[in-house]
């Protein structure tokens, strides 16, 4: 069967819809799109008829790239007011020959989030992060082992209900299904991730159009994240009331004029623009890198103030990504502020190669892992769509029950 994915990305400037093949453990990108957000702000729908209408232009375009139907999606969810906690659950191992099943695992890990969250909370994910056997032998991966009990040790993430119910009902509306949600960083993480990072304690900092999202990350699990409301909007805004331009007009110079750091910036280099009193004004590049250069140092020292915040233990990485960090020379602001230790993210897959598609490429390698952990199989399109595509014929069941119990039957079932 062919592993077929989709993610959504809802954010405040834009909405993005990635489709992904994985084929031996590499990505390969079926369609990559965008389209302009309406009814969104920071994130949360706001006004459901606008949103439909995006997500409807957003989806439509897919299907006519694809020539499929898209019906099943992973969507990403506000970040804000999320609660990560640890717990403990145990199974006792029934059968026969005692030896270690996936569902016993299952049942371990249910006990793990049984009646831990909130009636206004929905459940996120469940990260494993230590078994145990018989109360004695820690292990990485318990299947197949002799035991009489499984313990394990998790971490819980939940948001708010009302950060994931309105993106669930409006898909609904066009016909697509949720089939899993996640915080953006569970995506950004699984896109940018090395094999240091998942022994060590990090940050990673996505800085969007509209907010920028500080997570801690400890051994490759997320222990903490915080949403500050400062992105690159604010940047567009500055360069409108300072140069008495339109917000569209002040975007477009700050994307195709500014650096990010002022030190390469050249005065000699500028535009003409009509400002609102139709007065032209001569915006030289130098002086518009410094407009921009002093609102994302105050965005990255909140977002380093936020680390201290979040975390006391010492962090050894500091991941970047985003939109905002598309900037020309973004590199040259980071080392300053923070150091050598930081990591500016690169989306490398072709088709995506742009970091305003972090979350939605990463969502799909994110959601992939938690597949292969479980020895699952599955595909966004049905077993005709797969005869379209490759002439495969093998099939695919996925529970048609609420978020949750997506989240338990679709994953730890059968």
């Amino acid at each position: 069967m062919r592993r077929i994915i989709a993610s959504l990305d809802i954010g405040s400037n834009s909405i993005k819809l990635v489709i992904g093949e994985i084929v031996k453990s590499r990505l390969n990108i079926l369609a990559a799109l965008d389209t302009p957000s309406r009814g969104i702000k920071k994130g949360f729908i706001v006004n459901s008829e606008s949103a439909i209408e995006a997500l409807s232009e957003i989806f439509n375009k897919a299907e006519d790239m694809l020539g499929l139907k898209i019906k099943k999606v992973i969507a990403s969810v506000p970040s804000n007011f999320a609660e990560c906690f640890l717990s403990e659950g145990s199974s006792t191992i029934t059968n026969e020959n005692k030896v270690v099943g996936p569902n016993d695992i299952v049942r371990a890990m249910q006990a793990s989030v049984y009646n831990k969250i909130q009636d206004n909370m929905e459940l996120v994910t469940i990260i494993p992060t230590i078994f145990r056997i018989n109360d004695t032998d820690v292990v990485k991966n318990p299947k197949n082992m002799i035991a009489d009990k499984l313990t394990v040790k998790s971490v819980i993430v939940s948001v708010p209900k009302k950060n994931v119910m309105p993106i669930v009902k409006c898909l609904e509306r066009i016909g697509v299904e949720v089939v899993d949600i996640a915080l953006s960083s569970l995506g950004d993480y699984a896109l940018a991730k090395t094999k240091d990072s998942s022994k060590e304690v990090g940050a990673l900092i996505n800085i969007g159009d509209s907010t920028t999202t500080v997570s801690i990350f400890n051994r490759g699990v997320l222990t903490n994240t915080e949403v500050i409301d400062l992105g690159g909007q604010n940047i567009d805004n500055d360069i409108a009331f300072i140069y008495k331009i339109p917000r569209t007009e002040a975007k477009y110079l700050k994307e195709n004029l500014s650096l990010a750091h002022k030190r390469l910036a050249v005065p000699s280099e500028y535009v003409i623009v009509t400002d609102k009193n139709g007065e032209s004004v001569k915006v030289n590049q130098y002086e518009i890198s410094e407009v921009v250069m002093s609102r994302l140092e105050e965005m990255l020292n909140l977002a380093k103030k936020q680390i201290n915040l979040l975390t006391k233990k010492e962090i050894s990485y500091i991941i970047f990504t985003g939109g905002v960090t598309e900037s020309v020379d973004f590199g040259l602001l980071l080392e300053e502020i923070f150091g050598n230790n930081v990591i500016l993210s690169q989306v490398s897959e072709l088709g995506v190669r742009d970091n305003k598609y972090s979350t939605s490429v990463g969502l799909i390698k994110y959601y992939n892992g938690r597949l292969k952990l479980r020895n699952k199989e599955f595909s966004i399109f049905s077993i005709e769509e797969q005869e379209e595509l490759s002439g495969l014929t093998r099939k695919v069941n996925i529970s048609e029950n609420s978020i949750l119990g997506k989240l338990f039957g679709y994953f730890f079932d059968n």
